[in-house]
């Protein structure tokens, strides 16, 4: 252990990344301004060259010469490593039950060439049980390593925030736990190397669903907001005024906004993570789940709004979606409910085309659900072809006030237009 400790703090360590996405590029990229070595593993082979491509001051002739920085997807150079960092997706299967294929597949890769006196830490969100389940018992088998005395396994999950440039990521406090207090110390040790506080917590299952709590929280509490929403127009409220009125209340009361339902990799997800292995222990947890399911019918709600108003039109209508990334600021998409907004349009007939800054091109398999996979040019001639327009992500480089004008109805679901006009409507 010691001979690790000194070569971590003496920057001679080599720090390997598994999984190179949101996640994992930011770690790497801190380890390398360090000064470690660091090795960055990918087995999918496109981005691995988007990597080297579009991070050109990170893939510079600088670190080859000096062989600081590897990119590849030959998991034998684990070998090389002393801290193997897992930064894997942690997606759902169409039941809505946890898909650890990422996890057990990247362990299955660097088993062969895991060796004594390395750490690894698992970053992926999962549920408690997760890290014991499918990496420390596999560890296990292999005879030589004895996990606490020469291999150290921790958990510690990301807490990337997307889209906030004004939040440095290594300034948010890094949760950990290790299987030992001697995996807890050189986990600590290697994260202090980036990280500015380190919270230990005693057990990897409690720093698992510390994770979960957090995220939960959020999905509850937004799927609050879009619940009172409906019940706000039900009463012709204005839910907004509202909400700003109950922030002036100085304590027991955070704002929460509501929305076209919520996206991303954690919100949409982790609350089945956490009803999955709660169920399994005997107990339904049926107001987490409720909020989740709340928040994937708001894009059915947004639609029968949308279909109120185009049931007038004997031919087919034209619809504009405004942003498609999940949050505003990003270009990712994943679970994002303009997604789920664009398929009930199209399974009605509607030709839906989208516009988003920051999003060329919709690339998987949801580009079926739109008239052009590209996002189309605000000009004044392609808004007043449109019959509606809906905004579902309010990205900041949308000039709005040109597109009330040139559009023939608008329907809001974010709030962009805070008071009344005759062709916006407030979803």
């Amino acid at each position: 252990m010691s001979n690790l400790k000194s070569k971590i703090k003496n920057k001679n360590a080599v720090i390997g990344i598994v999984g190179l996405g949101y996640v994992g590029l930011p770690l790497l990229t801190n380890f390398l301004k360090k000064g470690f070595k660091t090795i960055g593993i990918d087995n999918n082979l496109k981005r691995i060259s988007s990597v080297k491509k579009n991070n050109k001051k990170l893939y510079n002739k600088n670190n080859h010469k000096n062989r600081k920085l590897e990119i590849t997807d030959d998991f034998s150079k684990i070998k090389q490593c002393d801290a193997i960092i897992i930064c894997v997706p942690t997606p759902l299967k169409k039941n809505k039950k946890p898909e650890l294929k990422f996890i057990e597949l990247a362990i299955k890769n660097s088993l062969p060439f895991l060796r004594k006196n390395q750490i690894i830490s698992l970053e992926s969100t999962t549920y408690p049980g997760t890290t014991k389940e499918k990496i420390i018992n596999i560890i296990s088998h292999n005879k030589e390593l004895h996990i606490g005395k020469n291999f150290y396994v921790c958990y510690s999950p990301e807490r990337i925030n997307p889209g906030i440039g004004n939040m440095n990521p290594l300034k948010v406090p890094k949760i950990l736990s290790g299987n030992s207090n001697k995996c807890k110390l050189i986990g600590k040790i290697l994260y202090e190397e980036i990280f500015d506080k380190i919270v230990l917590m005693n057990t990897i299952e409690s720093a698992e669903f510390t994770k979960l709590i957090e995220n939960i929280y959020r999905s509850v509490n937004i799927a609050l907001v879009n619940e009172l929403k409906i019940v706000a127009q039900k009463l012709n409220l204005n839910i907004h005024e509202c909400i700003k009125a109950a922030s002036t209340k100085p304590f027991g009361y955070r704002p929460f906004t509501p929305g076209p339902g919520f996206g991303g990799h954690c919100i949409p997800i982790d609350p089945y993570y956490l009803s999955y292995i709660s169920k399994l222990k005997g107990f339904n947890p049926k107001f987490i789940e409720h909020a989740g399911n709340v928040n994937r019918f708001m894009p059915k709600w947004i639609c029968s709004k949308i279909f109120e108003k185009n049931s007038k039109y004997k031919f087919i209508p034209k619809i504009l979606i405004m942003g498609i990334a999940y949050k505003k600021g990003i270009d990712d998409y994943r679970e994002s409910p303009a997604l789920e907004i664009a398929k009930i349009l199209n399974n009605r007939k509607f030709k839906v085309y989208f516009h988003d800054p920051h999003i060329k091109k919709i690339n998987s398999n949801e580009k079926k659900f739109f008239t052009n996979s590209v996002s189309i040019k605000l000009s004044q001639k392609n808004l007043r072809s449109f019959n509606s327009t809906v905004i579902v992500t309010d990205h900041d480089e949308v000039n709005y006030s040109r597109l009330q004008k040139n559009s023939k109805l608008i329907f809001d679901s974010r709030n962009v237009y805070k008071n009344y006009l005759f062709n916006v409507i407030p979803v």
